[in-house]
């Protein structure tokens, strides 16, 4: 195939003049002569074109597509590939800016004024998430969809500051209470996914202004955090002896943020199927044992009442995001610590 310039513009949907400036610039210049003289574009060109194209989506310069284009190029299906992720994002932040045009739209039929702050805050959250998790992910979050469930983090945002602007201590039962109500939520907000919990907590790190539409300040987060810790130590105490309480609670909190990355790894090792005497889920059973000697010490009677207050208190097993699978697995892994490697 053969094109003028003018074909090619149509086909392509460029103007004359851009193919025009590409041809001035070293970056696509037809490679044929017709019998008239005229130059014409043929599938080499054209090929180089889509190159060029799917590099502009992509957000590079016309320099540094040239730069790009002048050395080994990216075989051309792998450049279609990441075309197609780059509009498959767009589609999906199309179709869900859509969704909130008709919701407007429905609040405008209704005689509804409309709270366009809370939109674009929406619009804003969803754009930081884009970056952390993927479309189909996304619609497994319902904050970002459902705005029953924003009001209820608003007003539970809402009860946390206002405890926190009266001096409440993390330590005090009103707080305590207010972190269980929290933990909950985000259990279930996240679909007890602890892969879903360690990206919005590195999200949030990362991103400064992630939680401001919902008002979550840093501040807050580790108050709920304090709190939580607290709480639970609260519960131990009732099961350990004097000094043994003394140690966790000086090593307990340290541990807190430890546990979501260690469950992540656990959860995929079970979803892939790897036996608890393979040496992966043997790393993984020794680092539950570090990580919970840390605070629990090495006296097996310590561990054993700890074991007790897991048994009697669901607080301490709830909106864990360790379900009752992935504990059994745990527990398969440690049987097998206890047992010589297998040989392969």
């Amino acid at each position: 195939m053969q094109l003028t310039v003018g074909e090619l513009a149509r086909r392509c949907g460029l103007t004359v003049r851009t193919l025009h400036h590409y041809d001035a610039i070293g970056l696509l210049k037809p490679s044929v002569r017709s019998a008239a003289g005229y130059r014409l574009y043929d599938r080499a060109n054209i090929e180089r074109l889509h190159r060029i194209q799917a590099l502009r989506q992509l957000g590079l310069s016309l320099t540094d597509i040239g730069d790009a284009l002048s050395g080994p190029e990216l075989p051309l299906a792998e450049l279609i590939d990441r075309q197609l992720v780059q509009i498959d994002r767009e589609l999906a932040r199309a179709e869900r800016l859509r969704g909130k045009l008709i919701q407007l739209r429905t609040q405008l039929a209704a005689g509804q004024p409309p709270d366009l702050a809370e939109w674009l805050d929406t619009l804003e959250l969803m754009t930081m998430y884009e970056n952390y998790f993927s479309t189909e992910e996304i619609k497994q979050l319902p904050l970002l969809h459902d705005a029953t469930i924003r009001a209820e983090w608003s007003a539970m945002v809402s009860a946390v500051q206002a405890a926190m602007d009266r001096g409440v201590s993390p330590d005090a039962p009103e707080a305590q209470i207010l972190a269980v109500r929290w933990m909950r939520t985000l259990y279930r907000d996240t679909g007890g996914n602890p892969d879903f919990l360690v990206r919005l907590n590195h999200m949030h790190d990362k991103e400064p202004g992630s939680w401001d539409a919902l008002g979550v300040s840093t501040a807050m987060r580790r108050f709920i955090e304090q709190a939580f810790v607290e709480g639970r130590l609260a519960i131990y105490q009732r099961y350990l002896k004097p000094e043994e309480f003394a140690f966790m609670r000086e090593h307990y909190g340290a541990t807190f943020n430890e546990w979501p990355p260690l469950l992540v790894a656990l959860r995929k090792a079970m979803t892939h199927g790897v036996p608890p005497h393979e040496p992966e889920a043997r790393a993984l059973g020794e680092r539950w044992i570090t990580l919970f000697r840390r605070y629990a010490g090495d006296d097996p009677a310590t561990h054993e009442r700890i074991r007790e207050a897991h048994a009697r208190e669901p607080d301490l097993t709830e909106s864990s995001w360790a379900d009752e699978a992935l504990i059994g697995y745990v527990r398969s892994i440690l049987s097998a610590l206890q047992a010589p490697p297998r040989n392969h």
